[in-house]
């Protein structure tokens, strides 16, 4: 072993001399011989290899998939590479380049002494400037240019014309052959190497070319791919030079020939064929979607902005986008394709794309928090808009999940679910009574519109014909009650009912929201009527927890993560917590059948606001309806044990347009018909009863155990 050593030694020495000159080559090479050591630079720790060259962190394509795992959605890359065993590339392929860039391959060990003493020479002859590079050393140079652990000027270094940079390339390809099969050198080069036309690796450039995957490469079309390697920029035939890559080609064919690896004949053949290009493009990003899928991007959009809040890929936004982008991810969404044709189909029904409103629609599995369908009428693009029209019918803006602009709409009375459950929650049950006046006049503190009474807060009901008098949790929240809820914040805290809906899931996006949540919540009580802006997606799985019997679930756009090696990431698991003790979140499930036309399992249930959908789906439901000042936003949310589905009509880009009352029944069918087309095939199941505690008894604090 030691005497091997000696041997790269003395060889690198020389060809070191070679490549400096003649006049170096006399004078280093004694000095080296003496001292036991290289030009400074070629010699070093012989082990010190870096481990980029043993395991390249070749930038590789993520792929994202809908829940089947097959349905591409799109692909996120900085380059479009995905990297392949050689077991999975065509041996026409795997001789090709090895013809065309290194014809001794499998003879030297990294440095080819032949080639370099030739290069010389012809240099030295005509002036010129041929290379001496084997593959290895190619491999070398293409890892380290591509190393994301360098530093740019590191990366630079790789590639620049100079002795220094050489000596290091041949010192490393000496030591990579030390610990790599010839194999596995050849994978890595095959997978590392640009192709040209944006194309980075075998597999993409078998795609980018040929539309087929690198194993079923003819031997014309490996000659070709392998002919494009050594001027990728210019010579290949989609975006360059025609004639140079059929030169190339020829080149290559030749070279088989030469070295006995392929029949005159078949060579000749082989040259005879047409360029017969198939190209294809591989999607990058979420306006790539499929063209006949074009309401996907709404989800994907909201993937990205998961992926970005996600620490498991980095320690900033940015950061964790060049993980996705070079990451090579394997990602199984949860968006289901039927569940979105479905709900997208409901959702065009209320308004067109080109309507200047909209009907933000997200669909969510209780117990895990996976999104199936994210749906708004609108179409995912960047293209511009008719004159006049702003954000419509094209737009990226996340109308359904909210985030950068968008803060989101108020939802009205189905924000007095989270006063039910505060108030369960502080030990007051179903059964709480009031007398409900038609106005009611509160401690909380208020500035201007009609429920200011003296600068307090005295809201009236909507329809004091059919709600006042005695009532109790299960009658008010059917029939909506707003001086009822009034009452009941008071009693258990308007701080304890923002306290909950945060609890649940509701981001607070607005400046104003969020500033009233940290230092003003004890004051809040219009927070019960839904004066805050919220999503369908954070009310979708609010609700969702409660038809979980307590478990929220971060919402969630996956359903497995896995790397490039094919391990499973931990960030793609449902991310779950009990956050309500179970009979609390049992009892208000049981309210929440009251609006939607179910029954309470106490027969508590008196009206509701949809009481038709109960009959219409078949099956034990819940829900609740909702509608802001003027109606100019109007909500529902219904749920089962197995999905939960919310829908808001609102005006995005002029909040004071009132979309009016009577297209909340048209969200009611909205949300009834996602229900039952997603559920025809999936058991019926009721919901479980609360306790006669929770029913009927004032008890102490009811906490999760």
């Amino acid at each position: 072993m030691i005497r091997v050593r000696r041997l790269d030694k003395l060889v690198t020495i020389v060809i070191a001399g070679v490549l400096a000159g003649l006049a170096l080559a006399v004078a280093a090479l004694p000095a080296a011989l003496v001292f036991g050591i290289g030009v400074r630079g070629l010699t070093g720790p012989w082990s010190a290899l870096p481990e980029s060259l043993r395991t390249p962190p070749t930038a590789q394509r993520s792929t994202l998939y809908a829940n089947d795992g097959t349905t591409p959605i799109t692909s996120f890359y900085v380059e479009d590479r995905v990297d392949v065993p050689l077991a999975e590339v065509a041996p026409a392929m795997r001789q090709a380049i090895v013809a065309a860039e290194d014809v001794r391959f499998y003879q030297h060990r990294g440095v080819d002494a032949r080639g370099v003493v030739r290069a010389f020479t012809a240099n030295q002859r005509d002036g010129t400037r041929q290379g001496a590079s084997t593959l290895t050393m190619q491999y070398v140079r293409n890892v380290l240019a591509s190393d994301p652990a360098l530093t740019e000027e590191e990366r630079d270094r790789a590639t620049e014309i100079s002795v220094v940079r050489k000596l290091k390339e041949m010192r490393y390809a000496l030591a990579v052959e030390r610990e790599m099969s010839k194999d596995q050198i050849l994978a890595g080069y095959l997978n590392i190497a640009y192709f040209g036309a944006g194309a980075y690796g075998v597999a993409a450039a078998s795609k980018r070319y040929f539309s087929k995957p690198p194993a079923l490469l003819t031997l014309a079309e490996a000659a070709l791919l392998a002919g494009l390697v050594r001027s990728p920029h210019t010579d290949d035939p989609i975006d360059g030079d025609v004639d140079a890559a059929l030169s190339r080609r020829a080149y290559v064919l030749e070279r088989l020939v030469e070295t006995g690896q392929v029949a005159p004949a078949v060579a000749v053949a082989a040259k005879a064929e047409p360029l017969a290009l198939k190209p294809s493009t591989t999607p990058n990003d979420c306006t790539a979607v499929p063209q006949g899928h074009n309401d996907w991007g709404f989800f994907c959009d909201w993937f990205t902005r998961w992926w970005n809040e996600q620490p498991a890929f980095g320690a900033s936004a940015e950061e964790r986008q060049r993980t996705l982008r070079r990451g090579g991810f394997r990602i199984v969404s949860s968006l289901d394709p039927a569940v979105q044709q479905t709900t997208m189909r409901q959702v065009l029904g209320v308004y067109g794309v080109g309507d200047p409103r909209a009907v933000p629609t997200a669909v969510v599995q209780p117990g895990t928090g996976r999104v199936l369908a994210l749906a708004v009428n609108r179409n995912y693009s960047v293209a511009e808009n008719p004159p006049g029209w702003s954000n419509r019918p094209n737009t990226v803006n996340q109308l359904v999940a909210g985030g950068g602009t968008i803060v989101g709409y108020q939802a009205g009375s189905t924000f007095k679910l989270f006063a039910v459950l505060a108030a369960l929650e502080a030990g007051l049950p179903l059964s709480t009574g009031f007398d409900v006046p038609s106005r009611i006049l509160t401690r909380f503190p208020i500035s201007g519109g009609s429920a200011d009474c003296g600068g307090r807060w005295c809201p009236a009901n909507a329809d004091p014909t059919g709600t006042n008098g005695h009532r109790n949790l299960w009658d008010a929240f059917g029939r909506s009650i707003n001086t009822y809820f009034a009452w009941l914040t008071e009693q258990v805290g308007a701080d304890r009912v923002v306290e909950m809906a945060e609890r649940l899931g509701i981001r607070l996006r607005a400046e104003s929201d969020a500033r009233m949540a940290r230092s003003g919540a004890r004051e809040w009580g219009p927070f019960t009527l839904g004066v805050a802006a919220t999503t369908p997606l954070d009310l979708a799985g609010a609700y969702a927890a409660v038809a979980a019997e307590g478990t929220w679930c971060a919402p969630t756009p996956v359903l497995s993560i896995l790397d490039s090696g094919g391990r499973t990431v931990a960030a793609g698991r449902p991310d779950c917590r009990q956050v309500l003790d179970v009979d609390v979140a049992r009892g208000a499930a049981d309210a929440a059948r009251c609006p939607v036309g179910d029954q309470s399992m106490y027969g508590g249930c008196a009206g509701g606001t949809a009481t038709d959908l109960r009959a219409r789906l078949g099956r034990p439901v819940a829900g609740k309806t909702g509608s802001s000042e003027r109606n100019e936003t109007e909500t529902i949310v219904a749920f089962t044990p197995q999905l939960a589905v919310a829908s808001i009509a609102a005006n995005p880009d002029d909040p004071r347009d009132a979309v009016g009352l009577p297209v909340q029944a048209r969200l009611v069918d909205v949300v009834g018909n996602v229900l039952r087309d997603t559920l025809r095939d999936e058991p019926i199941l009721d919901f479980v009863p609360p306790s006669e505690s929770v029913a009927y008894r004032v008890t102490g604090q009811r906490t999760v155990n």
